[in-house]
């Protein structure tokens, strides 16, 4: 079947919005178990379901915000930094408010996923930069540092964390076994990680759901 696309309007320079603000929810929202053992603040850039469906499940309360929302005010347990489109540089009042956690004398755990591992990232002041093509894909195979462990990742990112900038009390997680490029951190001390992949594909491998475990443990102490 033949057939033509006609472009008859004005279209915005991409780079010029701020896609997490469009893919954000606009009001809080919360999630509760059957049963709740604790309460994570879920930063909305752009959340994937399954995210939620992952702590839900693991009986954890949810109690999601808008992505540029003071959730430092709020009574909680642990900070949960979601996906979300393009760079991260557009999210200066999230970064904002994940610094003024980082810097809590209350230490509470905190995990990231995708966009989530750049915000995190950038709070904790390292650089982050655009992939030439970026990683689109189920296949993608990353590296636990420090191990012979390999796992294979889905992936959807066009920006990703430069490692050679991270501060001395962080270091790196993950790496792409591909490029080389960084797949998440972790800081030294601090109950704080995250994950550029997303270990809650659905469709998509699943091995890296353990991650889920992991914070939720953390939470939970």
């Amino acid at each position: 079947m033949r057939g033509r696309i006609i472009i008859d309007h004005y279209l915005e320079d991409y780079g010029s919005i701020n896609w997490v603000e469009k893919a954000s929810c606009k009001e809080v929202i919360t999630y509760h178990p059957q049963w709740s053992m604790k309460k994570v603040v879920l930063i909305d850039c752009g959340v994937k379901a399954n995210i939620i469906r992952c702590f839900v499940n693991r009986g954890v309360e949810i109690i999601r915000v808008p992505w540029n929302y003071d959730f430092n005010q709020l009574d909680f347990d642990g900070l949960f930094l979601a996906n979300g489109p393009d760079d991260p540089e557009q999210c200066s009042k999230t970064i904002e408010h994940i610094r003024t956690f980082l810097s809590n004398s209350n230490v509470r755990p905190l995990m990231g996923i995708c966009l989530g591992n750049q915000l995190l990232a950038r709070a904790a002041g390292v650089k982050t930069y655009k992939l030439k093509y970026g990683h689109r894909s189920h296949n993608q195979p990353v590296q636990l540092v420090g191990t012979n462990r390999c796992f294979i990742t889905s992936q959807n990112h066009g920006y990703a964390v430069d490692a050679s900038t991270l501060p001395a009390d962080w270091e790196p997680l993950f790496v792409n076994m591909n490029d080389g490029s960084n797949e998440g951190i972790h800081h030294k001390t601090m109950p704080w990680f995250s994950a550029q992949f997303h270990p809650e594909a659905c469709s998509g491998p699943t091995e890296t759901e353990w991650m889920f475990d992991k914070f939720v443990a953390l939470v939970d102490k």
